[in-house]
């Protein structure tokens, strides 16, 4: 048969076939799998974050366990409407201050009795408070909840003691809202024992890796506060804290304003940087700052 331009060839072509190994597949199906169990991982801790970042409950107050620690019970209401467990101890003198304590997780104020008795030793007065959710406080806590509570707490300090200066004494989670308390209300100085910089830099460093900075509620960013606080800073944390890197303690260092002093106890644990050097330094510091000025000549 002769072909011409009129009479072209009739080209047919048989239809590609692509075939998938049993190797492809299978990737398939695992990437579909992974992809089923991480968004699982993402939306479970989206729905109980809250878990587990506090410790709800815990011994609850009373009144004879505050008067046997030489305290006082106190209810302090918040701004939002919760109510919060306190324990208080005026100052011995109206001239001198008060430290407000604000405590870490888990546990609850009277779980802090060694704490609040090494306080007593500076002459001051003392109130500590259970965080919305904890103990008998009502409510649920969340960031700008616990920092309700400091501030609700100050506020109780400054109706109690007018003529007191006030200092602001956190603990581990309590850090996050002290630095914030002291961008809010006049403090007359900030001691920080075990402080982390960001608490959602610690889930990503050591959490599951899934976008904590899209998923979390709560990051208590301690280190863009802190460039606003004007009072005086004392950091205390010790090298070999295994719950808050003691890199996290330099990171908010570095960030603050002078007047600033931190304290590495070396081979310290978690808290454990008052027992190891830092107790002294954190007294002095604070009837320092609560002194009155016509009396610190």
């Amino acid at each position: 048969m002769k072909f011409t331009a009129a009479n072209p060839p009739l080209l047919r072509f048989a239809p590609a076939r692509r075939l998938l190994s049993p190797i492809g597949v299978a990737g398939m199906g695992g990437l579909f799998v992974f992809g089923v169990l991480y968004l699982y991982l993402c939306v479970t801790y989206a729905i109980h974050q809250r878990e587990y970042q506090y410790t709800l409950g815990g011994t609850r107050s009373t009144p004879e366990a505050a008067a046997a620690a030489g305290f006082t019970e106190v209810k302090i209401a918040t701004a939002d409407g919760e109510r919060l467990d306190g324990w208080w101890r005026p100052p011995p003198a109206t001239e001198r201050g008060v430290v407000l304590f604000l405590h870490g997780t888990p546990g609850t104020v009277p779980d802090q009795v060694w704490r609040l008795d090494q306080l007593k030793h500076s002459g001051l007065g003392i109130l500590a408070i259970d965080w919305r959710g904890y103990g008998g406080s009502t409510g649920n806590p969340t960031e700008l909840g616990l920092r309700a509570d400091a501030r609700a707490g100050f506020d109780f300090i400054r109706a109690a003691a007018p003529q007191s200066k006030i200092a602001v004494f956190g603990e581990s989670l309590g850090t996050g809202p002290a630095v914030a308390l002291a961008r809010d209300r006049p403090v007359a100085g900030v001691l920080l024992n075990a402080p982390y910089a960001s608490v959602r830099r610690l889930f990503e460093l050591r959490g599951l890796p899934i976008p904590y900075r899209w998923l979390m509620k709560d990051p208590f960013d301690s280190e863009a506060l802190v460039g606003g606080v004007t009072a005086p800073l004392l950091i205390l944390h010790g090298t070999d804290d295994p719950a808050i890197p003691v890199a996290e303690a330099h990171r908010l260092y570095d960030a603050a304003h002078e007047p600033k002093m931190i304290f590495i106890a070396d081979g310290a644990g978690h808290l454990d940087a008052w027992e190891g050097g830092g107790e002294r330094l954190a007294l002095e510091a604070l009837a320092r700052w609560t002194t009155p000025a016509e009396l610190a000549r």
